[in-house]
């Protein structure tokens, strides 16, 4: 008795495009899975610094401490200053040649004075009291008043030069104290100034590593596309098919097939001694049971 098979099968075209649709998605997915992926997510698409970036590090690295020899100069500033107080601090500042100008004042002070003394005998001789006791007591009185004057004399031009020692000490420790100021205003400004340059630097060059890394972002992407190009037109062409399944509907074969022999459906089910054996013993079978 001949059995019939139903199939339902799908168009001609639809079933070459799936063949296809397969063929391409197990290439393309073979081809994925031993993709060296490293041409698409290495190091070689991270940016590195830019040399503008590199620089303000040097430069950042050599100014550390450059600041040092303005702090140096402006303790040793700072130190100068305090060995130009107390009360000593004038002696370093006294002219050398105040002594001689006090000797020569003297001297001359000496000088005129003696002048005075033959006026004391002129007036002695016109009192009529000369080589008298009035007479000493008037020139005693003069040389008293002399020495007075000339000690007095003599002490003005010592204060004359201490105050103007003084003067001088005291502007020398204003200038010392300057002078560190200064040192230590041009390390601010060193320090500042480097700054400026590193920060500049920096900004630059961050800026250019960013436009690198945007180049190279593009270029992984571009490998990436690359690299699964296959697989996504292959994935999207299977679509395309799988619409076209659900768009026509199958067709119906049917199949008329012979009656499976006994022993070839004891071979296809079992495959063993005991089917074969249970396929002989069948009614109807040769050699089997009635």
């Amino acid at each position: 008795m001949a059995v019939q098979e139903t199939r339902i099968l799908p168009p001609e075209f639809i079933e070459a495009a799936g063949k296809v649709y397969l063929g391409d998605l197990a290439t393309a997915s073979g081809d994925y899975k031993t993709a060296d992926l490293s041409k698409a997510f290495g190091q070689q698409f991270v940016a590195g610094q830019d040399p503008l970036q590199l620089q303000a590090q040097q430069l950042a690295t050599q100014g550390i401490g450059a600041y040092q020899p303005f702090l140096n100069q402006a303790a040793a500033a700072q130190t100068t200053a305090g060995g130009l107080t107390g009360p000593g601090a004038y002696k370093q500042f006294m002219s050398p040649y105040q002594q001689d100008v006090i000797s020569e004042t003297l001297k001359e002070f000496d000088t005129q004075a003696a002048k005075g003394i033959p006026s004391i005998a002129a007036q002695a001789v016109s009192k009529g009291v000369l080589g008298g006791g009035r007479e000493g007591v008037m020139r005693s009185e003069y040389q008293s008043a002399s020495d007075k004057n000339r000690a007095a004399l003599q002490a003005q031009l010592l204060a004359q030069g201490f105050g103007q020692a003084q003067q001088a000490a005291q502007q020398a420790f204003m200038n010392q104290q300057t002078l560190g100021n200064q040192q230590l205003n041009l390390a601010g400004q060193q320090q500042a100034f480097l700054g400026q340059d590193v920060g500049a630097l920096s900004t630059l060059g961050a800026q250019n590593q960013a436009q690198l890394q945007a180049q190279l972002g593009a270029q992984q992407q571009l490998a990436q596309q690359q690299l699964q190009q296959p697989l996504t037109a292959a994935q999207q062409y299977g679509q395309g098919v799988t619409s076209l399944i659900a768009g026509y509907p199958g067709q119906t074969q049917t199949t008329n097939m012979p009656s499976p022999n006994p022993m070839m459906t004891a071979i296809g089910a079992g495959g063993t001694l005991a089917g074969i054996y249970r396929a002989f013993n069948q009614p109807g079978v040769i050699g089997g049971g009635t």
